[in-house]
């Protein structure tokens, strides 16, 4: 008796443990509600542990009825974590494969409970079933092997996970099974099985949890310091990873460039704030549109903005500042008067070596002063006084 309800208390904690991930990722969903993949990966340990307690218990107390009804809760469970892990990367296996996967399991499970009773049969069927679920999961996700450090941890994480169901059930049930059920429960298959779901099943867990709590932490790093209005990042957004990118002393040149809206309090003054809010919107799709993947552009102040062109000299700055200001200036407002037309004056920099952000800055920001003072709808930089001028 002893010994049953020891062998019942071991056989309880892996799905003891995951469920605990389970509340988990209920409570990573109740801080982030936009990712519903989050409620498959609370949903899958639950499903698992019923599946467990169903065999352990025995109930209901028939054999085959109990096997195909666990079976169904198992299979459900690794097809909701395969499902999760896919959909947190945008992919998935869409409901008529899922149904299909869940069916031609199930359908192999009564075949050989019912018709041509085999427990080996069974045993292998889910076990390479799930393997090959969560194997064909993980290729899919291949990319992830490249991503961040809690990308590359999942998918080798999950490809240990989705391997060990082929080895572990070949190197501990062979070709023979228990004779009995008493026999089984104490077999090798049958503690390798729980003890790799305690063990692997946690680290997949945690790698999951950790993937996610990181997507959560990253979106919120992003709302913090991205300019709701433009699209662009804020001031605090821009100049933490000017600064990080001037630090890295690469020593390819980087080039500054400051821009400011020319008569915008009048547009402000004149048309109302909605008016200006449209107008710095606009102004921020064009950065978006003309920036490459690796610049950086934010929205500093009012209607100033700044853009650190990575790897790029002077004169290729002040080419793009200038494809910039035709750009804007051919660009149509028809909620303002006189065509609807909005100039800007831009200030261009390079960076010397040393150079921090401040002080680049402050010689972007002598450079704009003088457009906006020399006539703005212009580009200054650096000893050259009219690059281009909007007369």
């Amino acid at each position: 008796m002893e010994g049953s309800t020891a062998r019942i208390t071991m056989v309880l904690i892996g799905p003891g443990v995951l469920c605990v991930f389970g509340i988990a990722f209920l409570w990573a969903w109740a801080i982030e509600r936009r990712r519903h993949y989050l409620l498959l990966l609370a949903t899958a340990p639950v499903l698992f542990a019923f599946g467990v307690m169903i065999q352990v218990f025995q109930r209901p107390p028939g054999m085959v009825e109990n096997a195909l009804i666990s079976a169904l809760f198992y299979t459900t469970a690794v097809l909701l974590l395969a499902e999760g892990v896919l959909r947190r990367s945008g992919k998935s296996f869409g409901m008529t494969a899922g149904l299909a996967m869940l069916a031609a399991i199930m359908a192999g499970l009564w075949y050989f409970a019912v018709i041509v009773p085999d427990v080996l049969v069974r045993i292998y069927i889910q076990n390479f079933g799930y393997g090959a679920i969560l194997l064909f999961a993980a290729l899919r996700l291949g990319a992830l092997r490249h991503g961040k450090w809690a990308d590359r941890v999942l998918f080798w994480v999950m490809l240990v996970f989705a391997v060990q169901f082929f080895l572990r059930t070949v190197l501990t049930i062979g070709l023979r099974t228990p004779d009995s059920t008493e026999a089984f429960a104490v077999s090798i298959f049958w503690a390798a099985l729980h003890l790799s779901l305690a063990v692997l099943g946690a680290a997949f867990a945690t790698a999951i949890l950790a993937a996610a709590l990181s997507d959560i932490i990253e979106d919120l790093r992003r709302e913090r310091d991205v300019d709701t209005l433009t699209g662009v990042l804020n001031r605090r957004g821009f100049e933490g990873r000017a600064r990080a990118l001037l630090a890295q002393g690469s020593g390819e040149p980087h080039s500054l460039i400051l821009c400011d809206l020319d008569y915008f309090k009048q547009i402000n003054d004149r048309y109302g704030h909605a008016a200006g809010d449209r107008v710095l919107n606009g102004f921020g799709g064009l950065l978006r549109h003309n920036a490459r993947a690796d610049d950086l552009f934010g929205r500093i102040g009012g209607e100033e903005f700044a853009i650190l062109l990575r790897d790029t000299a002077l004169s290729e700055a002040i080419g793009f500042a200038e494809r910039l200001r035709l750009e804007l200036s051919a660009l149509e407002f028809p909620f303002l008067p006189s065509g609807g037309r909005v100039t800007a004056s831009f200030g261009v920099a390079a960076a010397e070596p040393g150079d921090s952000l401040e002080q680049l800055l402050a010689r972007a920001d002598r450079r704009l002063y003088l457009a906006k003072t020399s006539g703005r709808n212009r580009t200054l930089a650096l000893e050259v006084l009219d690059v281009a001028s909007g007369r």
